[in-house]
């Protein structure tokens, strides 16, 4: 049985007005849906045979205009070239994550979560871009760090294997938790599934379990222990509380971006 997602009171009546008949875009584990979903909801995502089904659409978002997830490179890559193939993609996303890890989340944060947006809507999947970057290291080539604000930097450095898993785990939960949004709030160009299925099934319940939140209950933070029971439900061990509450962050942040619900002060 479907049933339709409720917004919070405090989004516009024409938000909820759209996402008062449309429902959550993925399946939760059945070990974990009754255990700590509330009563209203309960999400289905299509299989990947009927994903392939879907036309090309153009690329936009319901509230938000083309050009925010067109995002503005600061670096050695021109915004004109920025996503222009696979391969600047994974540099634009990669030199984001080492940015965020550099110095700190916040708007940083925003940035990389930004260009993974892009890179799901003009159909990018994870493991298109973990092989291009994988191919970089393997070559050799070394990445250049992102400008400082008010001047230019020339470091660089190779990449390593652990930041191209990290770096792509980041994007996956990115990718899933756009699949758990009331559709269509980013519309992608292809309908080829943007995470493997075993990804997807590893991490739906986890980005559902926050969407829920967020949009039912309008919050914007979920006790770590919760997280770390759905880790255990699905694939038998959980992260550590730290890690677990940068995944969750992650994700809140990604539902701001892609799916703002309250005003900015």
């Amino acid at each position: 049985m479907m049933l339709t997602v409720n917004p919070p009171g405090a989004i516009s009546k024409s938000q909820a007005a759209f996402l008062g008949n449309i429902t959550l875009f993925c399946k939760l584990p059945s070990a974990a849906i009754h255990r700590k979903l509330p009563a209203g909801i309960h999400c289905n995502l299509p299989s990947w045979k009927d994903s392939r089904k879907l036309t090309t659409h153009h690329l936009v978002s319901h509230r938000v205009a083309p050009k925010r997830w067109l995002c503005q490179s600061s670096g050695s890559v021109s915004s004109d070239d920025e996503y222009r193939s696979s391969r600047n993609i994974a540099i634009s996303l990669f030199r984001r994550y080492r940015n965020v890890i550099d110095r700190g989340g916040g708007d940083n944060l925003k940035e990389f979560i930004s260009a993974g947006v892009n890179a799901y809507a003009l159909g990018c999947t994870d493991e298109g871009l973990r092989k291009e970057l994988i191919a970089m290291k393997e070559s050799g080539i070394e990445i250049e760090a992102m400008q400082n604000y008010g001047g230019s930097t020339s470091l660089k450095s190779k990449i390593c294997a652990e930041e191209v898993d990290e770096c792509i785990l980041w994007l996956s939960i990115i990718f899933i938790t756009i699949l758990c949004t009331p559709q269509p709030t980013i519309v992608r160009w292809s309908s080829t599934p943007p995470v493997s299925d075993d990804v997807l099934h590893q991490w739906k319940g986890f980005c559902a379990l926050i969407a829920n939140a967020y949009y039912i209950r309008g919050m914007a933070w979920l006790p770590v222990k919760t997280l770390q029971l759905e880790q255990m439900a699905v694939v038998g061990r959980a992260e550590e509380p730290s890690v677990v509450a940068s995944r969750m962050r992650l994700v809140f942040s990604t539902l701001e971006v892609v799916s703002p619900q309250w005003p900015r002060v």
